[in-house]
C-alpha cells in the first residue's frame, strides 16, 4: 500500500512505498552496501552507540544529489568520529566509491540496490521510478529517530541546517 500527497518528482505527484517512520520511533532495521574490499553490508545494528545521519538520495549521478552528499560531507568533517554518517542510495556500491573518490567525499555511501529493504523500511522507495527519495534521517546513539525530513520535490535540496542542528544536539 503505498503513500500519496508527500512527494513531488518535476512538478507530477509520486508515491511512496513502506511504513511512514515516526521521530521518537525505533529506526527500523535494514541492510545496504558498500564497497570496501568487496562488497561489506551496513545495517542499524552498525550505527548504534553513535548519533547517525542517514542522507538519501535517488542517484549520486544527478547534480542535487550529488551537492547533498558533498554537503553534508563538509558539514560532519567538524564532528570528527563522533558520529557516523552515510548517504544511501540505488547506485552500485562500486558507482558509490568512484563518486566519492572523484569528489574527495569521505563520508560512507551504501546501497539500497540488492533488496531494497532500506527504502521500503523507511518508507521512501518511489514506487513509479524504483528509486529513493531525497531525505534526511537523524537517530540517536541508541537507533531512535530524532529528526526526519522527507523533501516535498525530489529535486530540491534539504534542510541541511535543520537536520544538522539536530546532530549536534546529539553529538
Amino acid at each position: 500500500m503505498g503513500r500519496s500527497g508527500i512527494i513531488t518528482f518535476k512538478g507530477n505527484p509520486m508515491t511512496l512505498e513502506g511504513d511512514d517512520v515516526a521521530i521518537g520511533g525505533d529506526a527500523p532495521e535494514f541492510t545496504v552496501h558498500y564497497a570496501d574490499a568487496g562488497i561489506q553490508a551496513l545495517s542499524l545494528a552498525d550505527l548504534k552507540g553513535k548519533p547517525s545521519i542517514i542522507s538519501v538520495v535517488p542517484s549520486l549521478d544527478t547534480p542535487v544529489c550529488a551537492i547533498q552528499t558533498k554537503k553534508f560531507n563538509e558539514e560532519i568533517s567538524s564532528l570528527g568520529d563522533n558520529i557516523n554518517a552515510v548517504t544511501v542510495s540505488r547506485d552500485l556500491p562500486f558507482a558509490q566509491a568512484r563518486f566519492c573518490g572523484a569528489e574527495g567525499v569521505s563520508m560512507r555511501t551504501a546501497s539500497d540496490y540488492q533488496s531494497h529493504q532500506f527504502g521500503t523500511a523507511f518508507g521512501v522507495t518511489i514506487e513509479e521510478l524504483k528509486l529513493l527519495t531525497r531525505a534526511v534521517f537523524v537517530l540517536d546513539a541508541e537507533g531512535k529517530v530524532a529528526y526526519k525530513e522527507i523533501v516535498p520535490e525530489v529535486t530540491e535540496e534539504p534542510d541541511y541546517a535543520a537536520a544538522m542542528a539536530a546532530l549536534r544536539m546529539l553529538a
